[in-house]
């Protein structure tokens, strides 16, 4: 135990002093308590952000021991860096968490964590290497495609976890816009001209491995805007997972590793700009010039990587891109992802994008910027407390009166999702590229209400 609290203490002690001024700083005000989700839940101040990062600096002070109660609380964070948007200190709350993560990771390791021993397989094992994590991904599909995962959801011959996690995989089922029940489809991306004495944007688009494992249509979406719009989409065919699921997961290591392997295939396609749109994904990808600062080799690169980065949202307000169509009947609500909203500062982008949409109207939705209780796998780490907080979030759904809610995070989208399946709500969940490229193709039938393309 002396050797585990030296080896905690030493990391967090070298975070301080990167970090000496935005931590110490911390006032202990109380703003980010009514942005904390977990704080709201239970009430706690140990659950709050300036609670935790008090437990953080008394354990570099040797104040406290990281025992079951500090592994807790941090544990429990969300990670939705909500507290950094209403903080009037800049406390880099998102890095300190990272910092502590791989000291509690280690320390429910050396426990003989189920949890934690399976979490370590999976990210360094599968996802780690690209065409076994597309095994997987496509055995996935075929669970969710081949009309066994709805069974098995409908028979109630299961339930907790694995009835969430059955609603989950079945929420990231291609949707289609609710226009009182019409349907759409997406088509393939078809280049339009580069305007009259312009160079074409040169784009790359990072397809993820959630994201092309589950949400292809989305790819093909973001891909059909772009090049609908006289962008020049090019490949970096050795991309490789972001690591973004590994740095929350304390793997900082594995996500060094894969951020590096990204930075020279993403720069190494000569595009502009680097397009993501998968919140989290984005987040971790501009912070990797943080991520790889204290190495020599890739600083430079990683600082010029992260300039590139865009979210598809971004990259349609910065080139003025258009979304013909027609989506008259669509009632929307957008539900801004936490880590685009709060860990990239990217607010008005994704709405101006949805209102670009001729006929589309805009409803509001109380709490669009509150977290849904998703992050990553915690709904399943801490299924509890995680309802609690999406509960909250299709209250204000229904209230609202959508027939689709759009947000631009897949695993929001199965999250909020899987909440309207377990309720028998019909309002379809999808990512904003993916409501646009439909509007944009989709040939609504008056009559029957059909998708005509597919008749």
């Amino acid at each position: 135990m002396a050797t585990q609290i030296a080896g905690a203490r030493a990391q967090l002690e070298t975070l301080l002093e990167q970090n000496r001024e935005g931590l110490l700083t911390c006032v202990h005000c109380g703003l980010c308590l009514p942005a904390c989700p977990t704080y709201k839940a239970l009430g706690n101040e140990n659950d709050s952000p300036r609670g935790r990062v008090y437990l953080m600096r008394a354990l570099v002070e040797g104040r406290l021991q990281p025992g079951d109660s500090y592994i807790s609380h941090i544990d429990l964070c969300l990670g939705c860096r909500a507290c950094e948007s209403v903080c009037p200190s800049g406390v880099p709350y998102g890095q300190l968490l990272e910092a502590a993560r791989p000291q509690i990771a280690e320390l429910q390791a050396r426990r003989f964590s189920i949890v934690s021993l399976l979490t370590r397989m999976v990210l360094n094992q599968v996802f780690t290497r690209p065409w076994l994590l597309k095994s997987v991904m496509a055995l996935t599909r075929w669970v969710r495609d081949s009309g066994l995962a709805q069974l098995a959801f409908e028979s109630q011959l299961v339930g907790g976890r694995a009835r969430l996690g059955l609603a989950l995989l079945l929420a990231s089922r291609p949707a289609t816009m609710n226009r009182e029940g019409a349907g759409a489809s997406v088509g393939g991306a078809e280049s339009a001209p580069a305007r009259p004495g312009e160079n074409p944007v040169r784009v790359v688009l990072l397809r993820g491995c959630v994201m092309e494992g589950l949400f292809s249509t989305t790819n093909r979406a973001t891909e059909q805007i772009l090049a609908g719009n006289g962008c020049q989409i090019v490949d970096a065919p050795d991309q490789v997972c972001c690591g973004a699921l590994h740095a929350h997961a304390g793997e900082i290591e594995t996500a060094r590793r894969l951020a590096r392997a990204n930075i020279d295939a993403f720069l190494a396609s000569g595009a502009d700009r680097i397009v993501v749109n998968a919140a989290g994904c984005g987040a971790a990808m501009k912070e990797y010039s943080h991520l790889l600062k204290d190495d020599p080799d890739y600083k430079e690169s990683a600082h010029r990587f992260s300039l590139a980065v865009r979210d598809i949202s971004e990259v349609f307000d910065e080139f003025n891109m258009t979304a013909p169509g027609d989506a008259s009947g669509l009632r929307v609500a957008y539900d801004a992802p936490c880590h685009l909203l709060h860990a990239q500062k990217v607010a008005a982008p994704p709405i101006k994008m949805l209102k670009s949409v001729p006929g589309l109207q805009l409803v509001p939705l109380t709490g669009s910027e509150n977290c849904c209780g998703g992050a990553g796998i915690y709904n399943l780490l801490h299924p509890d407390l995680s309802a609690g907080i999406l509960d909250t979030k299709l209250d204000a759904i229904v209230a609202g009166g959508a027939n689709v809610v759009a947000t631009g995070n897949p695993g929001c989208i199965m999250q909020i999702g899987a909440g309207l399946l377990c309720r028998g709500i019909d309002v379809a969940v999808m990512h904003p590229a993916e409501l646009v490229a439909q509007v944009n193709r989709a040939k609504v039938n008056p009559k029957t209400g059909q998708d005509a393309s597919t008749l």
